[in-house]
């Protein structure tokens, strides 16, 4: 194979690098061999400790890759000169004086074991967080990093530089979506993204678990289906008047009653993703509403501390607050505390002062405000 092919073969299985980066020791010992290189390696330096990792690597021994991530990736002219302009090709002698280099503990130390003589580097991507280098050393048989060497880098730089920048991209949204999926599963409601047919496109840790008990929700051929007909009704459709962007659903959606066979009550808020920002993470998938769907009760705060903190509330003023919500007026608290009517009323008294309410409902809203939607 000519030059030619053998350069257009390179060049795709470097953006294939892109998609799948456990390919590139394999590309770079082809480039490598392209340019008339030996060890060749994918840096990335740290600028605030003048530190290089190689992320990945070619056709150098093992053992002197440990010795440099230990000791000698500090003493490497990436480490100890400024990065160029991002795609330059240059070689030590540009770098910094080649009788210098000879007389340091690199090249002593690292480089000449190994045989090398020169190294051509190339910038790739420069930030302040990081710069990453193409590098690819010559030993005395190869010789000094020639123009024939700079012409053929400069052909596979550029798409080294792209693939790479690619496949940090891909990586970032990798990142990301799984932060987000991360963050759905520590919900303690069930949340579901369908399409138009109310088909499952992606649900999270509580939500699998509500499916999987086939109670009040259940999946049939990929479908999300409510055991009552009548809300599985209203579900497909608020479903497909989500993808048509219908108006009448509006941006905050629709709540639909769901209840259990023991008969507790559920709630699904439908959610469409057909407006404004929404659309943009539907984008990536056929997803066109989500569902969350929590228990209709109220949910105490995971940390109730927080709230005697937040309103300066004694001990005995919380437990009151907190009663308040679980068992209900002022003659049922004293019956279960055990106290007379009229100490019970004068810390309802000091609740009302301190939290700036008035009614007992609003004592409550208080409280449901603080509940957390984090699961246990």
């Amino acid at each position: 194979m000519g030059d030619d092919g053998l350069l257009t073969n390179l060049i795709a299985a470097i953006y294939d690098a892109a998609l799948d980066d456990a390919r590139w020791p394999e590309i770079l010992a082809r480039i490598a061999d392209f340019v008339d290189g030996r060890a060749t390696g994918l840096l990335a330096k740290d600028p605030t400790r003048q530190q290089v990792e190689a992320h990945w690597h070619a056709g150098s021994d093992p053992y002197y890759l440990r010795l440099y991530a230990e000791t000698y990736s500090k003493l490497g002219p990436v480490a100890t000169t400024p990065a160029r302009d991002v795609e330059q090709i240059v070689s030590i002698p540009e770098l910094m004086p080649y009788d210098d280099f000879l007389g340091g503990r690199f090249y002593q130390e690292w480089a000449r074991p190994q045989g090398w003589v020169d190294v051509a580097i190339a910038v790739l991507d420069k930030s302040g967080c990081s710069s990453a280098y193409l590098s690819i050393s010559r030993d005395q048989t190869s010789g000094m990093v020639d123009e024939i060497m700079r012409r053929r880098m400069g052909l596979v730089v550029p798409h080294v530089r792209r693939s790479v920048l690619i496949g940090k991209t891909i990586g970032f949204k990798q990142a990301d979506a799984a932060t987000f999926t991360e963050v759905l599963d520590g919900l303690s409601a069930g949340v579901f993204l369908v399409d138009a047919g109310c088909r499952i496109v992606y649900v999270n840790l509580a939500g699998d678990e509500m499916i999987r008990s086939g109670d009040f929700l259940r999946s049939i051929g990929g479908r999300l289906v409510a055991s009552d007909a009548q809300v599985d009704q209203r579900l497909r459709a608020t479903a497909a008047a989500s993808a048509s962007g219908d108006v009448e659903i509006g941006s905050k959606g629709v709540a639909v009653p769901l209840s259990a066979h023991d008969g507790q009550r559920y709630v699904a808020h439908v959610l469409p993703l057909s407006c404004g920002e929404r659309q943009q993470a539907a984008a990536a998938s056929s997803a066109v509403a989500a569902l969350f769907v929590r228990r209709a009760a109220l949910e105490f705060p995971s940390a109730p501390d927080v709230i005697g903190e937040t309103y300066d509330l004694t001990p005995t003023e919380l437990r009151v607050l907190l009663a308040i919500v679980e068992i209900g007026g002022v003659p049922e608290i004293a019956a279960a505390f055990g106290v007379a009517e009229s100490t019970v009323k004068t810390h309802l008294g000091r609740l009302f002062e301190k939290t700036g309410t008035s009614r007992q409902a609003d004592l409550v809203k208080l409280v449901a405000g603080f509940s957390t939607p984090l699961a246990d």
